[in-house]
């Protein structure tokens, strides 16, 4: 879909013919949308695509018993806090929002109004639910994937790179969950022989000097891990890792398709469309506390056989056979 066409399918209520919402016999309902990326980015514009075609497979029509507003918080906490509150003023019926970060100031802002989360890797060890089964409160959602598919990060890198004996592990230290993505890195590590040196990634100088200062030594390789403010700084990452020749293995697709090596994770659209049903769900009248919090239900590897030229790479072919998508 053009842009001009998704914006003209999300923009606002303004955008649709006068006629369209005067046909309305029910009360148009308001969904609040809180994303963690920037409005110019094609992942997040895409994510939130799949929502509203979710919701029109549902019977919902954008922009007639139904309207999405929506913030892009560009992975900027100030910016979560106050489109947080914004979005809570406007008293939606429900609100999605994806990362654990923008939840929290969610959550702070309201614990009435549902809340339908997507991307949150340990809802449960965060506190935002109570249990997976019954997550209680006003949040459901979806989570990002089990800490155990950690490890695979190590093992394809090490595949791919075989001579990496070195790995940086970048992650959001604002996160409860990147010690345990790391402890489930730190298992695999022994065994394949690479150390691990964790870089906790705060800014955006931060990640210049922490990985300038990694490559220096030979046998170096990058994970960067799931969850958190990273995917917004991931064109500069892929930039340095391309730069100092890092072999580098990524939690999502996009990574891959910006022009990144590799990378293992769950789909990251297919869980909006998912959420979709649960908000059709609240709109419907059922309630988060009754609505159990899912696991992936797709994972994907992704290879860029350009980037892997480019590093000087020759990519196995038992790897390219396990391969769900192979960039050229």
């Amino acid at each position: 879909m053009k842009r001009r066409e998704f914006i003209t399918l999300l923009g606002g209520a303004a955008a649709w013919p006068l006629v369209a919402r005067a046909q309305q016999a029910d009360r148009v309902r308001r969904i609040g949308a809180l994303m963690t990326q920037a409005a110019d980015d094609p992942e997040g514009q895409a994510r939130l695509l799949a929502l509203a075609q979710g919701l029109q497979e549902s019977g919902w029509t954008i922009g007639g018993n139904v309207r999405i507003d929506t913030r892009w918080g560009a992975g900027d906490a100030e910016r979560y806090r106050r489109y947080a509150a914004e979005l809570v003023a406007l008293a939606p019926d429900v609100i999605l929002v994806n990362g654990p970060a923008a939840l929290a100031q969610l959550q702070q802002a309201t614990r009435s109004v549902p809340i339908v989360f997507v991307n949150v890797v340990d809802p449960v060890g965060a506190g935002f639910v109570v249990s997976v089964a019954r997550p209680g409160g006003n949040a459901t959602g979806f989570r990002l994937s089990e800490y155990s598919t950690s490890g695979k990060w190590l093992e394809l890198l090490k595949e791919i790179a075989p001579r990496v004996t070195r790995a940086a592990i970048i992650r959001d230290p604002t996160l409860t969950a990147a010690v345990a993505q790391f402890a489930a890195i730190q298992s695999a590590a022994a065994s394949l022989g690479v150390e691990l040196s964790p870089i906790d990634i705060r800014n955006t100088g931060e990640v210049e000097r922490t990985i300038a200062a990694f490559a220096r030594p030979p046998n170096g390789g990058l994970i960067v891990t799931a969850a958190g403010g990273l995917s917004t700084r991931r064109s500069l990452i892929i930039t340095l890792a391309a730069r100092h020749r890092l072999p580098a293995v990524y939690p999502f697709r996009y990574y891959v398709a910006d022009g990144g090596l590799i990378s293992y994770g769950p789909d990251s659209i297919d869980p909006y469309r998912r959420a979709a049903g649960y908000v059709d769900r609240i709109l419907k009248g059922e309630k988060p506390t009754d609505l159990p919090v899912q696991a992936p239900t797709k994972y994907e590897l992704v290879i860029n056989l350009k980037t892997a030229k480019a590093l000087g790479l020759i990519v196995p072919e038992t790897l390219l056979a396990r391969a769900d998508e192979v960039i050229e």
